[in-house]
């Protein structure tokens, strides 16, 4: 009992602090599992399920004013109404392929050799589009033109391969369709809010047999860290990468990739 509760405090943790932030959370829990024992069991299954749903409350909770507002105004104002358009425009793409080819992705991509490949890779271009001197040109991420809302929702479909990051795929096409580095984030985060609740309801529905309340005290542990820390990430990063940008995270991903791969071929 122990163990698990230590599991799910340190899965917790994990999946709040990089659900946010563009380095994978998924990549970073695979690794985890190998590394540290953490087997993809069918308690593992249900359990990383749970505490999706947490990182999930967790931006409701910032956000939810401004969703409030958003969803009453959505019949009256235009603006608005544009706004969730948009949003469900970038969501459509990666639902159609989730739907399509999820079973075959996660038969198949998902291994920690590919993680690590592509946590690295994705680092470097993370530094590349970060030193670019680009010149934003749109400041609102509830304003962005639709067609640009497409070509995000589109790069999103790659963080359907592990290690590639959901909000760095979104968060690096957004800055270079004109985006400047905080409104990229901001709506990475707003992109994450259909896109998580999605493969939240899909994975319910996958592994629904599977819960049970047997284990209730330990995935309690893991939903309330993941929403703490989530909360954390969510509050802070916009204001991180408006004077900082995004080098800390690449660089991150470039060394747990590279000690992943040192691991993996020493056998661990």
């Amino acid at each position: 009992m122990t163990f698990d509760l230590i599991k799910a405090f340190v899965l917790g943790v994990v999946e709040g602090l990089t659900e946010f932030i563009p380095v994978s959370s998924t990549g970073h829990l695979l690794l985890i599992e190998r590394f540290f024992g953490f087997d993809d069991d069918a308690f593992g299954k249900t359990f990383v399920v749970l505490i999706q749903l947490g990182a999930i409350l967790a931006i409701l909770s910032v956000y939810f004013l401004r969703l409030w507002r958003i969803a009453v105004g959505m019949f009256s104002d235009p603006a608005a109404r544009r706004f969730v358009i948009g949003v469900l425009i970038a969501f459509l793409p990666a639902a159609v392929i989730g739907a399509a080819a999820g079973s075959f992705i996660k038969g198949t991509l998902f291994n920690p050799w590919v993680v690590c490949f592509t946590l690295i890779v994705g680092g470097a271009i993370l530094l590349w589009v970060d030193q670019l001197e680009l010149k934003p040109r749109f400041h609102d991420a509830t304003a962005f033109p639709l067609s640009m809302y497409l070509g995000i929702g589109i790069a999103q479909c790659l963080a359907m391969i592990p290690g590639v990051s959901r909000s760095g795929a979104t968060i690096v096409a957004s800055m270079l369709f004109g985006s400047d580095k905080r409104s990229a984030a901001e709506f990475s985060f707003f992109l994450a809010m259909p896109t998580m609740a999605g493969a939240f309801a899909y994975d319910l529905y996958k592994n629904y047999a599977l819960m049970t309340s047997d284990n209730l005290i330990v995935v309690t542990v893991g939903f309330v860290t993941a929403f703490l820390a989530a909360l954390i990430v969510v509050r802070s990063l916009l204001d991180y990468v408006s004077s900082k940008g995004f080098t800390l995270f690449a660089w991150w991903r470039v060394i747990v990739g590279t000690l992943g791969l040192i691991g993996l071929a020493l056998g661990y």
